[in-house]
């Protein structure tokens, strides 16, 4: 069969996603280039059916140039969702195709399995007949004419193969000009293209470390190979000359033919037969492309016919490919406008040939019709190149164990082959329990006795010290039933060749709780379920106390890998992986790539940007798409179908604005960048750079680069790789910052693994609901349900938590019905009690299937896990096909079988819903703690908690309000009290942070704390200036802490005398800098000086300035908020406190769920804090005003008329009060608005609002003294509301009280008296 090649789809910088919806890229360096033949000659390589034949080709697809990192990688995306490339190359009779990325491999891995996926058909026969062969061949399978049938099946055999597509993995490398070691400039940037394709498997081990050790050693401006790598690694690969941009065509371009031919004959004698050199000739047909391209090429191609002849080398034809059909080449053409920063219409951007799609067999044929040896080369790189699989069974990290326990040596002496066979193909009771056949399969893929010697030492090690711990925490003798679970999962994790998995993860584990001081959690996922786990440290759950399932995380029936997500405190989490980067060796460790995708607003967005379309419209068209569509997935498509409007625009009479959603759904889903995985980390036995490409990224928190895999998460483990999951839990901070504030405060060690389980003050915290700032059971409805449940033990928490999602929530009153008595407890067969007595008869967890089903049908462990998950993810064909063996055990067991019918109807109904009970119970017991801390240490907690949400003003006000109702006070910041976070001070109450005040850095705060600690508080500002040291604390902090309050508790100055001017125009906080910076050097010369002693320091104290005018309350306080971020010593709105919290039924924070307040009239009130101001497309005006209340902010539009009539009450810092109604936008009923519907100002209708109010008094508090407080209080505001007292005799059992009036005194009700009766909790108080 004859070929010729053509160039595949542009993957580089973003590289090829094939499985993943497109392209992606590792660097975001967006590059413009200058007019040229380079903007063009972005290779790949794409095979094309030789002339007259009709069968097979090979695509090899490569990407990019130098020039362009990013745009071509995008373009590339287009055709690219998981499978056109494959989809098209096998529709057009192509017998394969490689795809080969700029400097990298990215996709790969997806590619290989979506070929693999389509192959799957084919192979499955191949494997039929060949299985039937074997068997005619042994007399098992008998039949008429044993030759003619086995005939017939080899000629399917050969059928079935000639359907199969061969994936070809390659690579256009970056071959440095120089070395790649050199990284002087120009001539050292980027390198000459080269393209580099895998024979076998031996090449594409050679090939990643060609790629890999371009980016972790080569890496200046672009990942360059040279020639030396390419002589150590060059065994099983083949290379072509590449593109415009390869070494051969630029040396030719330039005129430096010698160097040309050198460089032929260094590439022919180093790769023999597998070099060829690249033709191209591909002339742009439409107006507004690059025609300079296509002469270079012409000039090119005469050169290397001459040089194929000359050296004896091969020719191939190619094409770039950037996108899959010719039809994607104008949405190609706006990314390239994107990834350049340049409009459509701008005359000097850069351009394409607009011929860069995957052309077909025909279409090739035709180009090349002339050079019909250069199409006919094509099959023999396809032929060349054999299947081979990149998959590999888990290979585990080496644990160093130590000597004195044993060596592999020693076990090799101690123990035969035999043994080995009998111990891992043998149950944990010494049953034989395989096949021979399926003994030796099970040997093989552990790795044969070699690797099973290291898996038996590290299995025994792991056994000593899981049953180290097991005595430690169950004592001596253990139980049967802990001996019988531990071994059962040592067997297993030891026979499925984990156990040095769990090692390494005790290891680290243990380091960062004993070693580095981190926090870890108790556990997360379904890893809890193992009592190994529990008795290594690595969890803190015990499994057996709780229910919990070795199988439901490593089901003995199927080998998964093992999956341990653990959590760490945020600060530790880095310092975790650093100790584990130096234990393992940085060679072995590498963070997962991440890949980030063009979204359907943004792809209108950006579209509409090249193309100039009005802003105003652009944001029209992105709002219209919906936050999501009902039973679909939300992509510009189905939005187009839900959303008229979008259907008008798609149709639109304007050009744009059709343009912008035609190119936006090609474009959306695009792979815009790539990113490092959060937690998810590889830990390998062997240099990573062995199994799978590398590339690196900057450290955020370090600087420094590290190792990332170009494979992505979902698709690394099937390489043999290891992945673990670090994650940070920003609760375990807080965990361990209240300890911390409690030891500080309080001198109390508390150690929050070993708390009291029943303690009572935790279950009254959550009984009454009280959860704000604690973990997971903190939602108003939560709370709600809380205190109808009253929990009253650790498994009511783990159920809630459980239970508390859309689905199973419908359960809850059920369950608390339940609980309460108020309905019956009932099984279906009495034995289930054993397993739904904490639930109350409810099936709550998956985990109680499981056990459910050993216990009534004897199912095994793995059938059991088998179910859990085919109920949870409804899989029908393994539902209907386990429900005859539950039916029947349980039959056997003597339970009727319409109840068994029963059970399993309600299993299906509601297993989807149920809940890993592992996860739920750790979890649990994280939100346990933080209740524990907040319940009887309320300050040392809050404190941690806001310390933890600064970031976040919304969370921080909602948590004041939360340490007020406590009875606790946030203070501001003090530089007596204050330390760098909130802080609980002697008198309980907490302070804020200097830290927290903006413009006060580290360093600032350090200093003063230093000082303070030293030699004790600051006396005044004076004292202050005299003895912090003023260059870490300087003029700009000290501007920043007079305003935000940290020197209100010195008595000599107020907030405005620090910043007052004096005759010489010097504001007085430089005066008092200046006298610091005097006296501190004053006092150093006379510690130096002969004499010495304090006397000699005589710096006049400066003048305080006087009469300085005092700064209204709201400047004041919104100075103080401008550094804080709230306002804190107090709000702008206490004055009209009476009106929010007594009148008012919404807040500001309510307006976020407007489906709630249809059907109400809503009043509410608040300031304005910010206004802006436009004028819309259609030229009329309207208004956004930010109005903020005690809850936090809205923003509220006013268009047209509504701007006209309320405009004039929108000035910032006016106090409004406002009515209004929740009712569905004119015209998108679809969706709800808050209509205005009048406004007043707070000042004038606070009056009229407040008409009365009535203060209740016990009689057993009635005295003078209270008469005369409130006497006074009432007296001193005179105004319009009516006072009333009612008086109640707290000490009869009827409860008798009295109603009085006050009618000479009428009241304006304010701050002074809300306060003071807040303040006494045995009064109370009513509006209105």
């Amino acid at each position: 069969m004859r070929q010729g090649f053509q160039r595949g789809i542009d993957l580089r910088g973003i590289g090829t996603r094939i499985a993943k919806n497109g392209v992606s890229r590792l660097h975001a360096q967006i590059r413009s280039c200058g007019a040229g033949c380079l903007q063009v000659v972005h290779g790949r390589l794409q095979a094309t059916q030789g002339i007259g034949q009709a069968a097979s080709r090979i695509y090899v697809t490569r990407v990019g140039d130098e020039t362009d990192a990013v745009l071509l990688v995008r373009v590339a995306h287009l055709g690219v969702r998981r499978n056109r490339l494959v989809d098209k190359a096998m529709q057009n009779g192509m017998k394969g195709i490689a795809v080969t990325d700029h400097g990298n491999m990215f996709g790969i891995k997806e590619f290989t399995n979506y070929v693999n996926k389509k192959n799957s058909g084919p192979k499955g026969e191949v494997k039929d007949l060949k299985k039937r062969i074997a068997g005619i061949e042994a007399g098992t399978i008998e039949c008429a004419d044993k030759e003619a049938e086995i005939a017939a099946c080899k000629a399917k055999i050969v059928e079935a193969e000639n359907k199969l597509f061969k994936p070809v993995i390659g690579c256009e490398m970056y071959v440095a000009r120089r070395t790649m070691d050199l990284k002087e400039g120009k001539p050292d940037q980027s390198g000459y293209h080269l393209i580099v394709l895998a024979k076998n498997e031996k090449g594409y081990h050679n090939l990643i470390k060609l790629v890999s050790h371009a980016w972790t050693r080569g890496y200046y401006m672009r990942p360059r190979t040279d020639r030396s790598e390419l002589e150590k690694y060059h065994e099983g690969l083949i290379v072509c000359s590449a593109c415009l941009g390869g070494e051969v065509p630029k040396r030719i371009t330039a005129g430096q033919f010698a160097e040309a031919e050198e460089a032929i004959q260094w590439y022919k004698n180093l790769f023999g037969d597998d070099y060829y050199l690249e033709m191209q000739r591909h002339k742009a047909t439409v107006p507004r492309a690059n025609h300079e391209c296509y002469p270079l090429q012409v000039n090119v191609n005469k050169y290397l016919i001459e040089y194929a002849k000359k050296f004896n080398v091969k020719l191939i034809c190619t094409n770039d490919v950037h996108f899959v059909d010719e039809e994607n080449a104008e949405a190609h053409d706006r990314l390239i406008c994107l990834s350049t920063g340049k409009d459509l219409d701008d005359p000097s951007r850069m351009l394409y040939t607009k011929q860069e799609w995957m052309k077909t067999r025909e279409e090739m044929n035709e180009l090349f019709a002339d050079v019909p040896e250069a199409l006919s080369n094509t099959l023999e790189i396809l032929d060349k190149v054999e299947y081979y699989s990149i998959d590999h069974a888990p290979i585990m990290p080496t644990f160093a164990i130590p000597e004195d326990f044993g060596t592999e040596e020693g076990y090799r002496a101690k123990f035969t082959e035999k043994d080995l066979f009998d111990e891992f193909t043998q149950d944990e009771h010494g049953n034989v329990v395989l096949s021979e056949e399926d003994a030796k399969a099970k040997i093989k893929r552990l790795g044969g006795y070699d690797k099973l010697y290291r898996i038996k030492l590290e299995g025994d090690y792991l056994a000593k010290l899981a049953f180290d711990g097991a005595k430690r925490i169950y004592g001596e003798p253990l139980s049967e039933e802990v001996k019988e679970r531990m071994n059962f999962e040592l067997y297993i994790m030891k026979t499925m060749g984990f156990p040095g998995y769990f090692l390494i993860v005790q290891d680290f584990i243990n380091a960062a709780r004993k070693e580095l001081g981190v926090s870890v959690g108790p556990g997360r996922g379904s890893a809890a379920g193992s009592a190994v786990a529990y008795c290594l440290g690595i969890t803190k759950i015990d499994p057996i106390q709780y229910d919990l399932l070795f199988e439901r995380f490593l089901n003995p029936d199927r080998i998964s890998l093992p999956d341990i997500d653990v959590d760490f405190d945020d600060d530790g989490r880095g310092e975790v992986l650093r100790w584990v980067t130096n234990k393992y060796g940085q060679e072995k460790v590498a963070h997962i790539i991440t890949y980030g995708t063009m979204a359907t607003k943004l792809a209108i967005k950006d579209v509409a940007r090249v193309q100039k379309l009005p802003l105003s419209e652009s944001d029209r068209l992105a709002k219209l798409v919906p936050d999501k569509i009902p039973d679909k997935k939300l992509n510009l498509r189905n939005a187009i179908e839900y959303v008229p409007e979008l259907q008008a625009a798609e149709a639109s009479s304007d050009p744009l604005v059709r343009d912008t959603i035609k190119y936006a759904k090609m474009l959306e889903g695009n792979v815009r960048g790539t990113g490092v995985h959060a937690c998810g980390t590889i830990i390998c036995r062997d240099d990573i750079t062995d199994w799978v490409p590398v590339s690196t990224a900057d450290d955020k928190e370090t600087g420094e680069k590290m190792l990332v895999t170009q494979y992505e998460g979902s698709v690394i483990e099937d390489t043999g790789l290891i992945k673990m999951d670090f994650l940070g839990l920003k609760t375990l901070s807080i965990i361990k910052e209240a300890v911390e504030n409690i030891r500080l405060s309080r001198n109390v060690e508390v150690d929050v693994d070993a708390i009291d389980i029943c303690d009572p003050a935790t279950y009254k915290l959550y009984s009454d609901g009280r959860t704000i700032g604690t973990f997971q059971f903190e939602s108003a409805g939560m709370q709600k349900y809380l205190r109808e449940l009253q929990p009253s033990t650790f498994e009511d928490l783990i159920a809630m938590n459980a239970l508390y999602r859309p689905g199973p929530m419908d359960y809850i009153p059920d369950f608390i019905d339940r609980k309460h008595g108020r309905k019956p407890i009932e099984y279906d067969i009495p034995v289930m009690e054993k397993y739904l007595k904490d639930t109350y008869g409810i099936t709550v967890y998956q985990e109680q299937v499981m056990l459910l089903s050993r216990l009534l049908a004897d199912f095994t462990r793995g059938e059991s896990d088998a179910l859990r998950k085919a109920m949870g993810k409804k899989l029908r064909d393994k539902l209907d096909h386990m429900k005859p063996k539950f039916i029947e055990g349980g039959r056997k067991n003597g339970h009727d079988p319409k109840v068994l019918e029963k059970i399993w109807t309600d299993w299906e109904k509601f297993a989807s819903y149920a809940f890993n009970k592992s996860h739920a119970t750790c979890y649990s017991w994280v939100a346990y703690q933080t209740a524990y801390l907040k319940a009887n240490y309320p300050p040392e907690y809050m404190a941690a908690v806001m310390s933890r949400s600064l970031s976040n003003i919304t969370d921080i006000t909602k948590l004041m309000d939360e340490c007020k109702a406590m009875g606790i006070q946030t203070l501001g910041p003090d530089v007596n009290e204050s330390n760098l976070k909130f802080t609980v001070n002697h008198d309980g109450n907490i302070r804020f942070g200097l830290g927290a005040v903006k413009g006060v850095g580290e360093a600032a705060v350090h200093s003063i704390m230093e000082e303070r600690s030293k030699n004790g508080p600051f006396l005044g500002i004076f004292d202050f200036v005299q003895r912090v040291n003023l260059n870490a604390c300087n003029k700009k902090n000290m501007e920043c802490l007079a305003l935000a309050g940290g020197f209100d508790s010195f008595p000599e100055l107020k907030r405005e005398q620090y910043f007052a001017v004096n005759s010489k125009g010097e504001v007085f906080l430089e005066t008092l800098m200046r006298y610091g910076n005097r006296y501190q050097a004053d006092k150093a010369a006379a510690f130096n000086s002969l004499f010495g002693g304090e006397n000699v320091i005589d710096v006049a104290t400066p003048e305080i300035p006087q009469g300085v005018e005092r700064w209204s309350d709201l400047d004041r306080l919104n100075r103080e908020r401008d550094l804080v971020g709230i306002y804190l010593s107090a709000h702008p709105l206490d004055e009209f406190s009476i009106v929010l919290e007594h009148v008012c039924n919404t807040r500001m924070a309510d307006l976020e769920d407007k489906a709630a307040l249809v059907g109400r009239e809503i009043t509410m009130g608040g300031i304005v804090t910010s206004v802006r101001r436009g004028v819309s497309k259609n030229g009329n005006p309207y208004g956004i005003a930010k109005i903020e209340d005690y809850s936090g902010s809205t923003e509220i539009p006013f268009w047209g008329n509504d701007w006209v009539t309320y405009q004039g009450y929108l000035n910032e810092g006016t106090f409004l009060y406002i009515k209004a109604r929740c009712q569905a936008k004119q015209w998108r009923q679809d969706e709800l608005e808050v209509k205005i519907t009048s406004m007043e100002l707070l000042p004038d209708v606070k009056e009229e609002l407040v008409q009365k109010i009535t203060i209740i008094i016990p009689l057993s508090v009635l005295n003078s003294a209270l008469v005369t407080e409130l006497a006074t209080l009432t007296k001193e505001h005179p105004g319009n509301t009516e006072l009333y007292f009612k008086v109640t005799d707290d000490a009869d059992v009827s409860h008798m009280s009295i109603d009085l009036i006050s009618r000479p005194i009428k009241l304006s009700v304010g701050r002074d008296l809300i306060t003071y009766l807040k303040e006494r909790p045995e009064l109370g108080f009513h509006i209105n």
